[in-house]
């Protein structure tokens, strides 16, 4: 299949490596322009484009897609079929019919369900027991387009928006270059119409979102830590400095809350107890302002941290 592969993240690494790897021919690589990174904010290539240099792909980085020069740059290499993974930038109608198979796209949930950008991060917030990815048709609309095939994986207590990310990402490779051989094969994909009454919509997260309430409940608060891991980091006041929580999980059935107030420690011996407006939060991985991450233990022996002392909630940066 001659393929435009459309994608800027890691998410959409392994996607792209699945489809050279299967053998189809990557006639452009669309991805969006480097973007400066790092303390000296120099000029980043995205991951995307760092993988299609090393197999000499042809890379197009337009800022828009809606300049008619750029749209002619797309239809002079008769791409067959479209994929897009996490590309960033809206796709025109008028290059979503240049491919005479369509264009396809890898989603991080299971639709309807969390539409938008931020979709493993809003699962995991909100408590769902499992995610997935969905293979879908490219519409006009936001994720609305017909779903071609789904992959489905359970949330587990440990699991973060971090490890979420790099089974789904293979996942989704895996799905879509099935999803091309029976479009080789059949020259159309069979799909379904997504159930508009079900729709949810995963917002961008605001980092506004990582600060700690710790009136709310353990389980609430674990999902959060979970959920912003790697990013934003969900994060409370300790001793008067910012402190990060990469990891922790609920553990309310383990420890006695007697006069323990939201935000105090009440135990140290083995990893991090925090009492919360209800039930207890136990840390796994915690940062200090300009520390390493470390685990609870580790950091515990370096910062003198003892039952009694006070997690507060902060507000973080907007």
């Amino acid at each position: 299949m001659k393929i435009i592969f459309a994608g800027t993240p890691e998410f959409a690494v392994p996607a792209l490596a699945a489809l050279i790897d299967a053998g189809h021919q990557i006639v452009m690589v669309l991805t969006q322009p480097d973007r400066p990174a790092g303390r000296g904010m120099k000029l980043k290539a995205s991951p995307v484009k760092v993988l299609a240099e090393q197999h000499g792909l042809h890379v197009f980085q337009p800022e828009t897609l809606k300049d008619a020069a750029v749209q002619a740059q797309i239809a002079q290499v008769n791409a067959e079929v479209m994929i897009v993974a996490a590309y960033g930038l809206i796709i025109p109608t008028v290059i979503l019919n240049m491919p005479r198979f369509g264009c396809y796209n890898i989603h991080a949930s299971l639709l309807p369900r969390w539409r938008g950008a931020a979709p493993i991060h809003r699962s995991i917030l909100a408590g769902d027991t499992e995610t997935g990815v969905t293979i879908m048709e490219v519409v006009p609309a936001l994720d609305a387009g017909a779903m071609v095939s789904k992959g489905v994986v359970p949330i587990a207590e440990f699991d973060t928006t971090q490890s979420l990310h790099n089974t789904l990402a293979k996942m989704g490779a895996e799905l879509m270059v099935q999803a091309m051989q029976n479009l080789a094969a059949h020259g159309s994909l069979a799909s379904t119409p997504q159930d508009e009454a079900l729709v949810t919509y995963a917002h961008k997260l605001e980092k506004a979102e990582a600060a700690i309430d710790w009136h709310k409940n353990a389980s609430e608060i674990s999902r959060q830590i979970r959920a912003f891991n790697p990013f934003p980091v969900a994060q409370s006041h300790l001793r008067g400095e910012v402190c990060r929580i990469w990891l922790a999980t609920d553990a309310s059935g383990n420890a006695n809350l007697a006069q323990a107030q939201a935000g105090e420690i009440i135990s140290v011996h083995d990893g991090v107890l925090v009492a919360c407006g209800k039930g207890v939060l136990h840390i796994i991985e915690l940062q200090a302002p300009g520390g390493k991450r470390l685990s609870a233990q580790a950091f515990i022996q370096g910062h003198n941290l003892k039952a009694g002392d006070i997690f507060t909630t902060t507000v973080a940066p907007g």
